[in-house]
């Protein structure tokens, strides 16, 4: 048995398809009780800890580390620095895959940001190793670090994961000659850290010249590879076991330095090491979404059509990598327009590099764009949804393609009437409640690509009649281990509570990353694939048996239903799973399937998730204190396996996007580089009385080309359009018009006198 996770079923379907069913958690009973094991938990025996020591500069040298008082206190076992770290076999600077960018390893005694690991402290205690490495009191040669969007600013030519940072169609500048009105709004969005339930942790034990890694990862299999990159093995000698995940974001895609160091100490040291971040340390090392300012110039004609589209985004990264957020990039599927040009710059900040935080790209962009878009329709006279129809996109904004199926008028028309926007008045300031507080109304849009990745599964039916599903997926919270279960029970034709699931091990077959809202499609693909061919080989075994009533159904085919085989021809000749097996004295069949897209659908079809988001905000008119009260999602996004699942996920992004809007986002002082609210105190984010209404409405959509199942994706979408609904709202209510997030009160003051 693999060292992986296996969960069994929680519960029995209802009656009919396991799939579309609002199924509770699998995984539910493990968390609630504490139970489900995250990877700080593990405590191999000869356990020793490990703290890194932050810089407290951004920008300079260190030149000096106390470490004869960190070894002299008591329970210190080892203290490395650049003068002994050993060596790597793949040098800091090489990347073994696309999501490498985080690789300070001591390479030297260079700082590049604030927070960045300066030494790592190895002690018999978590306490002995903290204070440790407080004893080393380093000292610097410190220089003027570079902070704000206006320093380091330089030309690019990718974005993101490698995107284009520049993409146009049409003569933009035609079509704003040609134009009626032309508006231009900038907006500026902060850094944003990720910061999940469960910090980044590691516990690594050499095991001989193999490596077992317990760590949060969304992508075990390319997080193996690139440990054994970095330390010159076999992949086949690193295993990673990572079968709860307490919320990535993104950021537990990538492999930092920090994971490095303490994987170099447990071989260097012989017994197992383990490190957990401190909040304050998700800072920096870690990743986060970069700052961007972007500007956006529409121009319309008489009717509010859109005759021109410009977006340009100037965004953060580190000094010596670089992840630019793609921003603009959310302005080529949105709206349809005569021409359309975005354009990307960078600047370089002594910060950690940026990576990707959910939806990267299109949250911080649609943030921007949904105002631009109310800035236009308020030009033109028009009710801000009315002008989104009147520059409804049916076909791919860009290149012209059809999509593969868009319900965003569905989304729209259900979203607008739930939230009552058709009594919504034109002019801001004209609405208030009991209370005397100015109430608003805002409208957003919500996009987000539907991206897929390759995988494999494995499926077995047993001869008790039970199914066994391996695929290493990655359960972040968004309910994978209860819908993969439930794809995978329809496909052995079994209830989902015979079914068991095995998943979060690197010794599983791959089930790709747990990103982009791609892994039910991309994992989903390869389990169906995986129980289809297993159910085929168990219907060769009954078709061959003369004995079976099934015996010579091979040219008919079969159905697989409630662990019975049906002729397709005649249901009346059928036999139980368990039967086949029994005679033909088989433990079991083993089917293998893969999951990924057939590439000329993405050349023929545009492929997106849609949604509209509405907000209601009141204000204080006399505090200018905003509140949320009211958001109303509407969103298609193809075919649903768990409802509940799906809508928690809405729920989930709506609420970041309030987050976004009115709280989230790091304070950097511009004299040390230091971030100055590195801590859930002052970094702040919704708490329950700041979300008293949330609703997600589940469009239906039938997609028979994104892929076989028919599955979207879901988990980003509901960021997008939240963001950029709620400032519209504020609009709505005051007569500001916001631009940087977060919409701040002393701002909301200013403008109304």
């Amino acid at each position: 048995m693999s060292d992986s996770t296996a969960l069994p079923a929680a519960e029995t379907a209802r009656m009919g398809s396991n799939s579309g069913q609002p199924m509770t958690r699998r995984d539910g009973v493990l968390k609630v009780t504490g139970t489900a094991p995250y990877a700080a938990d593990n405590t191999p025996a000869g356990l020793a800890h490990a703290v890194f020591a932050p810089a407290t500069i951004a920008r300079g040298r260190v030149t000096h580390l106390d470490v004869a008082a960190a070894m002299t206190h008591p329970g210190v076992i080892h203290v490395m620095t650049p003068a002994n770290r050993p060596p790597l076999a793949l040098d800091p600077t090489e990347k073994p895959n696309r999501f490498s960018f985080l690789t300070e390893v001591l390479q030297d005694d260079t700082v590049r940001y604030a927070g960045q690991p300066i030494a790592l402290v190895v002690a018999e205690t978590l306490e002995a190793a903290t204070e440790g490495a407080a004893l080393l009191a380093p000292q610097y040669a410190a220089e003027t670090p570079r902070i704000g969007l206006d320093a380091g600013r330089y030309a690019t030519e990718t974005v993101g994961m490698g995107s284009p940072a520049g993409v146009g169609r049409g003569d933009v500048e035609a079509g704003f000659a040609a134009a009626a009105r032309v508006v231009e709004h900038t907006s500026e969005t902060p850094s944003q850290y990720h910061n999940a339930m469960e910090p980044h942790a590691i516990v690594a034990e050499w095991q001989g010249d193999k490596v077992i890694l317990h760590t949060p990862t969304q992508a075990p299999h390319m997080t193996a590879e690139a440990f054994a990159a970095w330390f010159g093995i076999p992949v086949s000698d690193v295993l990673i076991r990572t079968p709860f995940v307490g919320g990535g974001f993104g950021s537990k895609a990538i492999g930092t330095g920090s994971y490095i160091l303490t994987t170099l100490a447990a071989r260097t040291l012989g017994r197992p090491v383990k490190l957990s971040h401190r909040r304050s340390q998700m800072f920096g090392p870690v990743g986060h979404r970069g700052a961007t300012r972007q500007t956006i110039r529409l121009g319309m004609d008489e009717h509010g059509a859109l005759t021109a589209l410009t977006h340009h985004s100037v965004s953060a990264t580190s000094s010596f990598d670089e992840f630019l957020e793609g921003a603009a990039g959310a302005s080529l599927m949105t709206y349809a327009a005569g021409a359309i040009r975005t354009s990307h710059e960078g600047a370089r900040n002594d910060i950690g590099t940026p990576g990707p935080m959910r939806a990267p790209g299109e949250a911080s962009g649609s943030a921007a764009l949904e105002i631009a878009v109310d800035v236009a329709a308020e030009a033109c006279g028009m009710d801000p949804l009315d002008f989104r129809l009147a520059n409804y996109a049916e076909t791919d904004p860009l290149g012209g393609k059809p999509y593969t199926s868009k319900a965003l008028r569905e989304c729209y028309a259900e979203g607008a009437r739930a939230f009552g926007w058709s009594e919504r008045p034109l002019a801001p300031g004209r609405m208030r409640d009991e209370d005397g507080l100015l109430v608003g109304w805002g409208m957003g849009t919500a996009i987000f690509p539907c991206p897929m990745f390759a995988a494999e599964a494995r499926a077995t039916l047993r001869a008790d009649g039970t199914g066994l599903v391996e695929t290493s997926l990655i359960d972040m919270g968004q309910g994978a281990w209860t819908a993969l279960a439930q794809i995978a029970a329809d496909a052995l034709g079994l209830d989902v509570s015979q079914v068991e699931l095995r998943g979060g091990a690197s010794d599983l077959p791959d089930a790709g990353v747990a990103g982009g809202s791609g892994h039910t499609a991309t994992a989903g693909m390869a389990i169906e694939g995986a129980g289809t061919d297993a159910v085929n080989k168990l219907a060769e075994l009954a078709a061959a048996d003369p004995d079976s009533p099934l015996f010579g159904t091979g040219n008919t085919g079969v159905v697989a239903r409630g662990g019975r085989l049906y002729s397709a021809a005649d249901e009346s000749r059928s036999e139980s799973y368990v039967d086949i097996l029994a005679r033909a004295r088989r433990d079991g069949v083993e089917g293998s399937g893969k999951g990924g897209r057939d590439p000329s659908v993405g050349e023929s079809h545009a492929m997106q998730a849609h949604g509209a988001v509405f907000a209601e905000v009141k204000v204080d008119p006399d505090l200018c204190q905003m509140r949320v009260t009211r958001l109303v999602g509407a969103f298609a996004a193809g075919r649903i396996i768990n409802p509940r699942m799906v809508q928690s996920q809405y729920r989930g992004g709506m609420i970041w996007g309030q987050s976004f809007a009115l709280l989230e986002g790091a304070v950097t002082d511009p004299r040390t580089g230091r971030i100055m609210n590195a801590d859930l105190g002052e970094y702040h984010v919704p708490v329950n009385a700041d979300v008293p209404s949330v609703e997600a409405l589940l469009i239906p959509e039938e997609d028979t080309l994104i892929n076989p199942l028919g599955i979207k994706g879901v988990g980003e979408i509901g960021i997008t359009g939240t963001a950029g609904a709620i400032a519209n709202a504020v609009w709505h209510a005051t007569g500001y018009r916001a631009t940087q997030y977060p919409i701040r009160i002393e701002d909301v003051l200013a403008a109304m006198g």
